[in-house]
């Protein structure tokens, strides 16, 4: 059981790879703000001769709660620390970087994204083999080979949209990072439990396996037995323990503030869309006869009745899958929005009286988080498990 379970966290990880690197293509992040530093300073120019200068520099300081928020939920190429100030009154950031991996015209080009800095037009630039590239809100672009009217390097559609060209971006993000992590951790934990059981056997557990004992345990009874059926059930306990560790652990260390911690992976909805089509795939590919005759023609029904049953059976096939993809990104971003909500009242009201509520109501709620990590996880496995029961449920027909 420990080596399927072993394979599953292999396979969990390298689709998860897979998701993430495909979420970094297509979910923007406000990353140190760059970008809207950069069209803050061409507005700043251009409207020059018809603004106040001292007006403009108190707006450009208004704490944006939106922008804070949304740079901790969403992915980026590197793990921001904290940020500090300069003896030249300019801000600092102190970040981990991670490794940029971009296949480009002129093939694989490899750096580590702490290359990016803000040139003189205020843009995040990387110059890497002779090729320059531009990050904008965490998406990667090739730089245009002469800066715009605004000095930038990179071209904006009517909806103030880059129109540059894009490599392929098969970067290690945070997301990604959290992901392995989360994978290295569990194959320790499945082998450092395996290798007891192997050198003492049915002796009572003790350390890492006295804790996963009890849970493992729970796992098979009370969610793979109990929704899957006696005779059927013992086949999809390492996939389902699998999930359960997977998202739990992921939970977990989404909701540690530092690094390592504070990625938002299970927050991510590629993530759980890939986590969903497992669920999806091994149902259906294991659903009997039974399953798929009461999808398309259910017995004991009036037969001008089984089509329209039929588009509604079948459409729930997708559904299913598609509801626990949603289920558990939603429930696992407004954690995360609600903590940073709470503190963002501080700055956004400017009172250090209102920290006396709301510091409170966030560890509350952070607390209230470490249940919720856990329970995402066995609804999510119980689904699955209550999925597969129905599909390989055996039915008498008389």
């Amino acid at each position: 059981m420990q080596q399927k379970s072993v394979l599953l966290t292999l396979t969990l990880a390298l689709l998860g790879f897979s998701s993430a690197v495909y979420a970094n293509g297509h979910e923007s992040s406000i990353h140190e703000d760059t970008t809207h530093q950069a069209e803050a300073m061409h507005e700043e120019h251009a409207d020059a001769a018809s603004h106040d200068h001292t007006s403009a520099h108190a707006e450009e300081e208004k704490f944006n709660v939106n922008e804070m928020i949304m740079h901790h939920i969403k992915d980026n190429h590197s793990w921001h620390i904290l940020d500090y100030e300069g003896d030249n009154g300019e801000m600092h950031a102190v970040s981990v970087p991670l490794p940029i991996i971009l296949w480009t015209n002129d093939g694989l080009v490899t750096f580590m994204s702490s290359k990016f800095h803000h040139d003189e037009t205020g843009h995040h630039v990387a110059e890497v083999n002779g090729q320059r590239f531009v990050n904008v809100h965490d998406k990667i672009y090739y730089a245009s080979e002469v800066q715009n009217t605004h000095g930038g390097w990179y071209d904006l559609d009517e909806e103030g949209h880059p129109i540059n060209e894009m490599p392929l971006d098969f970067s290690i993000t945070k997301n990604v990072f959290s992901l392995l992590l989360a994978a290295v951790l569990l194959l320790l934990i499945f082998f450092s439990t395996a290798r007891f059981y192997k050198k003492n056997g049915a002796s009572a557990p003790k350390g890492l396996a006295s804790f996963m004992e009890p849970l493992i345990v729970f796992v098979r009874d009370d969610i793979a037995k109990d929704n899957i059926g006696g005779k059927h059930y013992e086949r999809f306990v390492p996939f389902l323990l699998t999930l359960f560790f997977f998202i739990w652990l992921n939970n977990l260390l989404g909701l540690v503030p530092f690094f390592p911690g504070g990625a938002n992976l299970t927050g991510n909805i590629a993530v759980t869309m890939v986590l969903a089509l497992f669920t999806f795939f091994v149902v259906n590919f294991n659903g009997k006869k039974d399953y798929w005759l009461h999808i398309f023609w259910m017995p004991g029904v009036p037969v001008f009745v089984r089509p329209i049953l039929a588009v509604v059976e079948f459409v729930g096939i997708f559904t299913k899958p598609f509801a626990l993809m949603l289920r558990l990104f939603a429930n696992i971003t407004a954690g995360h929005i609600l903590v940073l909500s709470l503190i963002g009242l501080i700055f956004i009201l400017q009172s250090a009286a209102v920290s006396a509520l709301s510091i409170p109501l966030t560890l509350f709620i952070s607390t209230l988080e470490l249940l919720v990590a856990a329970l995402q996880a066995y609804i999510f496995a119980m689904l699955t498990a209550l999925f597969i029961g129905a599909a390989v449920e055996e039915h008498d027909h008389h």
